[in-house]
């Protein structure tokens, strides 16, 4: 309901945001939840709010429901993005102050996990006129320090491809142990047999890589969502932050 998408690879339809999906029920459940890949929605599959719409609608705004109180809807469906990202900001921070190489950093870690998930729990109006932006760089200051911390014992060079256009890039078998894949756009990139262990992913756009055979041990803030995006096979091998996507 609250997001918009277009006519793509990942979406069937165009949507704006506020208008509800048709496969939207009048339960609340999607229609076609079963068959959203072959019917066209694989966007969906792959989309995770992190808990943001459960914290939104029970705990921000009650347990209001948008359709018997439409007067809600609007600034429900404005503040749910903010959200989304303090979610996954708390994600991110629960996982750098889980490894053992970020103990020097644990209290800020506290620090920052604490004050985001206070933001959460504002009112609307707090979250909407949040500058979620200044936060979040705030948050990343803290969290590419326990990457380094994380990467700092691989021996060698590490490659330093941050925010880089890798999109259909051969890197078969490429060694990318310890890399900075921060925000590096891999889409449809062959990363068979790649080394990507204690890589640092955050924000890398994973969408149809070829991941089969590849070494992803140890990598860093990968998300669920990144690894349902991207093809695999039996041999690919994921930390344990994440679990082997059922179509793969």
């Amino acid at each position: 309901m609250a997001l918009p998408f277009a006519v793509s690879t990942d979406f069937a339809i165009d949507k704006e945001a506020g208008r509800p999906c048709p496969n939207l029920r009048d339960d609340f459940r999607c229609g076609i939840h079963r068959d959203l890949r072959r019917k066209g929605f694989t966007g969906c599959t792959v989309y995770d709010c992190f808990g943001a719409g459960q914290k939104v609608s029970q705990i921000t705004f009650g347990g209001a429901d948008w359709r018997r109180a439409p007067q809600t809807a609007r600034r429900m469906f404005d503040v749910f993005p903010v959200v989304r990202q303090l979610h996954e900001l708390l994600w991110y921070l629960d996982e750098a102050a889980s490894l053992p190489t970020s103990r020097p950093i644990h209290a800020d870690l506290r620090g920052a996990r604490a004050a985001t998930d206070r933001l959460t729990r504002g009112d609307a109006d707090a979250l909407a006129g949040l500058d979620v932006a200044t936060h979040r760089q705030e948050i990343n200051t803290l969290l590419l320090r326990a990457s380094e911390l994380a990467r700092a014992s691989v021996r060698g060079r590490r490659k330093n491809r941050r925010g880089a256009d890798l999109i259909g890039a051969k890197l078969r078998r490429a060694d990318l142990h310890g890399a900075n894949l921060r925000g590096a756009l891999l889409v449809a990139a062959d990363l068979r047999e790649a080394d990507l262990r204690r890589a640092d992913l955050i924000g890398a756009d994973l969408r149809d890589a070829d991941l089969r055979g590849a070494d992803l041990t140890g990598s860093l803030f990968l998300v669920q969502s990144q690894v349902d995006s991207a093809r695999g096979d039996a041999r690919t091998r994921l930390p344990a932050t994440v679990a082997t996507p059922g179509h793969w």
